[in-house]
């Protein structure tokens, strides 16, 4: 099918205006704009807020954890003779940087009678080790020096916000740690008896997850060897690539590479059903929007049949006077189509700037969304998909009223007029 002359593109404009010779759109036409542009806006909102949490979540769990782990098979985190397993993992060229870590489970206490579990990570002091993640930029208080200022002390610690603030400490106090390894039995007593290791607070994190500011302590590398009674050994190592999205694939070289016993373990794999579960919200709620869409787009069948019902003189004047049954097909076909497009363009201003309006402005809790705060990250492939759809339904919805006005006879449509 050829598309509309400007003749026809000029009747189909005229039959959207009202019907007393003004110059602005008809009531029904602009129900059925503005119904398309809501459900354009909608879609494009939510698919927005989907992207952001998937996003930011993406994000902040990348501030403390790497973009890929090396570790190896068996009970337990052990891995012996890491050097050589780093020389081989820096020497990828799709790895940015590596380093050793320690991760533990151990329970802290201030001194007071509260305590509580928290998990425990060893890195390499440094602030240039530390680049493997972003830990170094989320630093609230203190440094990364993670040497102590006090007598006394067996190492230093940095400590999430939330969890300083639950156990009520600040940099410069004084925490304890029950290391994992076996306790010693007290020969006067008979039972086994916990060492506490003292450490000085040297700075307070703040990565955005709750999870981590809740639950981490991080300390550095030879402490955290000692804690944990590994010696020289480690329990992974970290490794950060050039592209996260291509950390799995990068994961199968280095084992590859490495050979048995080393595995690899990617980011996407560790939180493989919370994004699956995301993605699967993000499919649904766009089927339930674009079925919103779709009560819309009747509106535009409506206005079509309404037209044809009440311009069924002209269209037979017209047909009389030479316009031909796919002229007259094509004049409906433009006038849905231009519904659609007003629709369409109203929904993407609308949805972009309610999108810009809500970045960031609704509150979430933090406990069971890991995040404060409700992003939106509205991609340019969905708002395309968005646009196409709903303007391709627009033109579909418009072949019926557009045929049945193609088939009105001249006569029969002027015979009672």
């Amino acid at each position: 099918m050829r598309l509309p002359s400007a003749l026809e593109l000029r009747i189909a404009a005229r039959y959207l205006r009202s019907r007393r010779g003004g110059r602005g759109v008809s009531l029904i036409t602009g129900i059925a704009v503005g119904g398309l542009a809501v459900g354009v806006m909608a879609l494009i909102v939510v698919l927005g807020l989907m992207n952001g949490l998937r996003d930011d979540l993406r994000d902040r769990i990348l501030v403390a954890s790497p973009h890929l782990r090396i570790l190896t098979y068996g009970a337990g985190l052990r891995v012996e003779g890491w050097q050589a397993a780093l020389a081989t993992i820096r020497a990828n060229p799709e790895v940015v940087a590596a380093a050793p870590e320690i991760i533990t489970e151990s329970i802290i206490t201030a001194g007071a009678d509260y305590a509580t579990t928290v998990s425990v990570l060893g890195v390499e002091p440094d602030s240039a080790s530390l680049a493997v993640t972003s830990l170094p930029d989320v630093l609230r208080e203190g440094d990364l020096g993670l040497r102590p200022t006090r007598e006394g002390m067996d190492g230093a610690v940095l400590l999430g916000w939330r969890l300083a603030e639950r156990i009520n400490v600040r940099p410069g106090d004084v925490v304890s740690l029950v290391p994992p390894s076996a306790a010693r039995v007290n020969r006067a007593l008979g039972v086994a008896m916990p060492r506490f290791w003292r450490f000085e607070v040297t700075g307070i994190f703040d990565t955005g997850m709750f999870q981590y500011d809740q639950q981490f302590v991080v300390m550095s590398l030879p402490v955290a060897q000692a804690f944990t009674g590994l010696g020289d050994a480690v329990s992974g190592l970290q490794v950060r690539v050039a592209d996260p999205w291509r950390a799995g694939a990068v994961g199968t070289q280095l084992e590859a590479a490495l050979g048995y016993p080393y595995r690899a373990l990617d980011w996407q794999t560790q939180n493989a059903s919370l994004f699956s579960a995301l993605q699967l919200e993000k499919l649904g709620m766009a089927l339930v929007i674009f079925f919103i869409i779709l009560v819309a787009a009747s509106n535009i069948v409506a206005t079509l049949t309404m037209t044809v019902s009440s311009k069924t003189r002209e269209i037979g004047i017209l047909q009389a006077m030479g316009l031909t049954r796919g002229a007259i097909r094509r004049v409906f076909l433009a006038q849905g189509a231009m519904i659609g497009l007003a629709g369409v363009a109203l929904g993407l201003v609308l949805g972009l700037t309610v999108a810009r309006a809500f970045d960031g402005l609704i509150r979430i809790d933090p406990s069971v969304y890991f995040i404060d705060r409700l992003p939106v990250r509205v991609e340019a492939l969905d708002v395309g998909l968005v646009l196409l759809a709903s303007f391709a339904l627009a033109i579909v919805v418009t072949v019926f009223p557009s045929s049945r006005a193609a088939r009105l006879e001249p006569v029969e449509a002027i015979r009672w007029e």
